[in-house]
């Protein structure tokens, strides 16, 4: 059997490195011992801009920002005749938001996934939420060192529970260890010696012991509290050795430089445990409850020290049955009675310190190692039950319920707000007609699936908004603030031919007579501004607009002439820009792509003319080779557009440009009604549910809304209007087909 296992590597120092090593050293021994055959590589994680001098077992290493380098690792991996990969999870340690350049790897894996979690989270963000729930999909077996884990994989990110498996952290042998001479202070001889290990960072919470010690050593002189290690880098990099240099006054404050010491270095397991062992109490004073694994607490208690600790989850489980005391959070007056009692009462501590050192005795690394290779065996006895390449092709989400809520949200008694802070309405920018007419298509379509009266609601409220936007000539402002003012006298093409596309489709679909009359009035009057439009997008949104019109009413011949004229100069748009390699309307692939052959397809069901039809074909054909160069959507991303011979274009990727493939393929299914149509219009949709580029989902489910884009290393959480518009429209285009 041979194992790759992804993590941090010593001499890179922190704490999963340690564990990684221990581990993979451990799962060799326990085959040894076992005499079965095993071999393991390591691929290191380095963190920005470093490189470690690794052992020879480290066959590879990932600069977690580069995400080139996750990607053709996984190329490495699936070459590597590897059985299986165990992921060491942290979110801190891979790039990108929460970790989520990790994503490009695993979905690229044919081989099944076996992870460790080192930090589950209760409440955890957008990002840290979703790139755990992907992981769970794409893992065959998840290992947690603490049970309470398994409520909040199962509940919070929907992980599977025949999935999790428990399995402690592992510990030294402390029966085999020798004393070594000089590690150990020889003024401590004659000192009771408490002792916390660790990073050190504001949540440690040891300004707690520092507060207690006074009371303390009025009744133990000889008490020496030893704080023991460097300031966590993260800390160092946002705020220097400020939370340091706060324990260090605290301790003078309290007059007591002679009861605390302070060792700032980063020592290795073999001193670790050389000060565990000298330890009498071992305390972690932390300050939150949400740390469901603590190394640092598993190699104290398998040192025999007395340990007191706050009551943080991992304390929780393995301070249970006699194991050790807990305290409550930031309750100094509590840990002083608590370290007074034990000191008291030397049988107790030797109780404590015994039930502590016999439990440590189960979880010794070979134990752990052997619990690890007996998962493996497991997994590839049964045969491969998850393999993340084979997830990531396929469609392997239901579709959420179709909710309004957020859109709803958005809109006031004048319209839909443009933008959003996070979830929440912005006012600041005010309105646009360019959101309020595609709102009205949503608010029509959706009525006309649902009957709900809210939607009917949002028609109207869209429609005043439109109606008061329209100049006395037909033509249309775009922008309006929230005071309802505007400095402009004419909107975009843009927005012009998308109040023409919403008032077509109410025409086609009004709930009433009212509705249908107000927007023929308006309708009509725009006729006259036809002939102005100069852009692609222009011609192609009046035209779906004159589509749906025509549609209502087909023997209105001067709309179908209106019709044809578009759709000849959309096509010569093409003729225009064509050359070798390039066939588009534009120079350049920029944004609301798909909408333009769209357009096409629905001219042609309209008029039978076949140019229509076969420009759409070339045009669309020649969009999907830029866009589906992967297995999902790539859309064009506004960091830059895409030129001939320009093969950058990932992000900003926006969710309308989604929109408008869904549109597209739907448009195209009116005409050619091919299978390959169905799948690439799913493909298309699947994009807002994770089925993209960071291999995160768009929509939220908590809001309802839609998160404005995929960025290189996040997604957008800002959740405006166009982006629920165009998930909401999508999703009436696509469900049916699912």
């Amino acid at each position: 059997m041979k194992l790759i296992c992804l993590g941090n590597y010593p001499p890179r120092k922190c704490g999963i490195a340690t564990f990684t090593e221990n581990l993979v050293n451990a799962i060799m021994d326990a085959a040894k011992m076992q005499h079965l055959e095993i071999s393991i590589d390591v691929i290191a994680m380095n963190d920005k801009g470093k490189n470690y001098p690794y052992p020879p077992i480290v066959t590879r290493s990932i600069n977690c920002l580069n995400k080139q380098e996750y990607i053709d690792a996984a190329g490495y991996i699936n070459q590597s005749g590897a059985s299986a990969l165990l992921l060491q999870h942290e979110y801190g340690i891979f790039g990108g938001e929460s970790g989520l350049l990790l994503l490009e790897l695993l979905r690229k894996l044919k081989i099944p996934v076996v992870t460790t979690l080192h930090s589950v989270l209760k409440e955890p963000s957008f990002h840290q939420k979703e790139v755990l729930i992907k992981i769970g999909q794409y893992s065959s077996r998840i290992i947690v060192m603490n049970p309470i884990a398994i409520e909040f994989l199962t509940k919070v990110f929907y992980i599977l529970e025949k999935k999790i498996q428990v399995i402690e952290h592992g510990v030294p042998d402390f029966s085999q260890l020798k004393d070594v001479v000089g590690i150990i202070p020889d003024d401590w001889k004659d000192r009771k010696i408490m002792l916390t290990f660790g990073l050190l960072g504001r949540s440690k919470g040891i300004e707690t012991v520092i507060k207690a010690l006074p009371a303390i050593i009025n009744k133990y002189p000889e008490v020496l509290y030893v704080v023991l290690g460097k300031t966590h880098p993260h800390v160092v990099t946002h705020s220097g050795e400020e939370y340091r240099e706060f324990l260090e006054e605290l301790t003078s404050q309290f007059n007591l430089q002679n009861h605390v010491s302070f060792i700032n270095e980063y020592v290795g397991e073999e001193v670790l445990m050389q000060y565990l062992k000298r330890a009498d109490i071992y305390v972690t004073p932390y300050l939150n409850k949400t740390q469901i694994t603590s190394g640092t607490l598993a190699y104290a208690v398998s040192g025999g020290a007395a340990v007191i600790s706050t009551p943080y989850w991992h304390a929780e489980t393995l301070l249970a049955n006699g194991r050790g005391k807990l305290f409550n959070f930031s309750d100094d007056k509590a840990l002083t009675e608590i370290v007074i009692e034990l000191l008291d009462n030397p049988g107790k501590m030797t109780r404590l310190r015994t039930n502590a050192y016999n439990y440590g005795t189960k979880i010794i690394w070979p134990k752990i190692g052997l619990e690890y290779y007996n998962v493996f065996v497991q997994i590839l006895q049964a045969g491969v039950t998850v393999i993340p390449e084979m997830i990531f092709d396929s469609f392997n989400f239901s579709i959420p319920k179709f909710i309004s809520f957020h859109l709803e949200m958005l809109t006031d008694k004048t319209g839909l707000v443009q933008h959003a802070n996070g979830s929440v309405a912005d006012y600041r920018t005010g309105y646009c007609t360019d959101d309020n007419t595609r709102g009205l298509i949503v608010a029509t379509k959706a009525f006309v699936r649902f009957e709900e009266q809210k939607y009917l609601k949002l028609i109207y409220r869209y429609l005043s908004f439109i109606m008061y936007m329209q100049n006395p000539n037909g033509s249309f402002i775009n922008y309006l603030s929230f005071c309802r003012s505007t400095d402009e006298e004419r909107g975009s093409d843009d927005a012009f031919g998308r109040a023409v596309w919403a008032l077509g489709y109410v025409i086609r679909y009004a709930p009433n007579d009212s509705l249908l009359q107000t927007s023929k009035e308006l309708f009509f009057k725009t006729a006259t501004n036809l002939d102005q439009l100069v852009y692609a997008r222009g011609y192609a949104n009046c035209i779906l607009g004159l589509y749906h019109y025509i549609k209502r009413y087909p023997d209105h011949d001067n709309f179908v002439e209106m019709l044809v004229s578009l759709s000849n100069q959309l096509c010569e748009k093409v003729n225009e820009h064509s050359r070798d390699g390039w066939t588009w309307f534009e120079p350049e692939l920029t944004y609301d792509n798909g909408l333009l052959p769209a357009a096409l397809y629905l001219a042609y069901e309209i008029t039978d003319i076949q140019q229509y039809f076969e420009v759409a074909e070339k045009t669309r054909h020649f969009l999907e080779k830029q866009c589906f160069k992967n297995n999902y959507l790539t859309i064009i991303g506004n960091d830059r557009w895409l030129k001939p011979d320009d093969y950058t274009h990932e992000f900003a990727q926006q969710p309308i440009d989604a929109m408008a493939m869904v549109l597209m393929y739907h448009c195209a299914h009116k005409v050619n009604y091919k299978q390959e149509i169905i799948d690439k219009l799913k493909l298309s949709f699947s994009w807002f549910l994770g089925k993209n580029e960071l291999n995160l989902p768009l929509y939220d489910y908590q809001t309802h809304g839609c998160n404005d884009g995929l960025e290189t290393f996040n997604v957008n959480r800002n959740q405006g209007a166009e982006n629920v518009i165009a998930y909401l429209y999508s999703w009436l285009l696509a469900e049916p087909f699912f």
